[in-house]
């Protein structure tokens, strides 16, 4: 059964890294992958576009394949966007279907700050996006929970519903929302940092540029 991967963050803006990745880690799992923006991000500042402004640019940033989809549950559930109550209802809606976890390495070496974070392994598999030849040193606790879980192949997570550690090295980007949001608010047009299609209406980067 091909597996389902969830790939989460603001998207505030979506920009070209954030599809690169998601799309290379689709390949090398051979999986489906949903963007998941959040709602209320537990460990950072709340995004400067509305729920409905980077959905808007999501849905346009996705045009014309179907690989990478768009699964908007932590915009529409109330309150912080626990990652472990998403995977909750995805395992309920998706029975014994694998499902893959994409994390940046730097996000998963904090693993251990989320909440109930060990109940995840029970739930998904996690796939660690690093940069070939780039490590991450793991706390020891993360080190300890990991160590019998960590597999090579993307064939072993086809095997069982959760539980295993892949890492997938895939090309780094070096874009940065935020260089792209500074862009924005001075009057400049980072074209070739975000997707074609959030050029194709103006309003959908308004929130972004400067109202002088």
């Amino acid at each position: 059964m091909k597996p389902l991967a969830i790939f989460g963050g603001t998207f505030d803006p979506v920009h070209l890294g954030h599809l690169s990745v998601a799309w290379e880690a689709s390949e090398l799992l051979d999986a489906d992958v949903r963007l998941m923006p959040a709602s209320v991000p537990p460990h950072r500042p709340a995004p400067t576009a509305s729920a409905a402004q980077r959905v808007a640019m999501l849905r346009a940033a996705l045009q014309g394949q179907s690989r990478l989809t768009l699964d908007t549950r932590e915009l529409e559930r109330a309150g912080p966007s626990y990652t472990i109550d998403t995977l909750i209802e995805l395992r309920a809606e998706q029975g014994a279907r694998p499902l893959v976890l994409l994390i940046g390495a730097d996000a998963f070496a904090g693993l251990p700050g989320w909440h109930r974070w060990r109940e995840l392994f029970d739930l998904a598999h996690i796939g660690i996006l690093s940069r070939p030849g780039v490590g991450v040193v793991l706390p020891d606790e993360l080190q300890r929970e990991i160590a019998d879980r960590r597999v090579d192949t993307a064939a072993a997570l086809c095997e069982v519903a959760a539980g295993n550690v892949i890492d997938l090295a895939v090309t780094p980007l070096e874009i940065s929302a935020t260089r792209i949001r500074e862009l924005l608010a001075s009057g400049r047009e980072p074209r070739y940092l975000l997707p074609a299609g959030l050029f194709d209406d103006f309003d959908l980067l308004s929130p972004y540029r400067s109202r002088r």
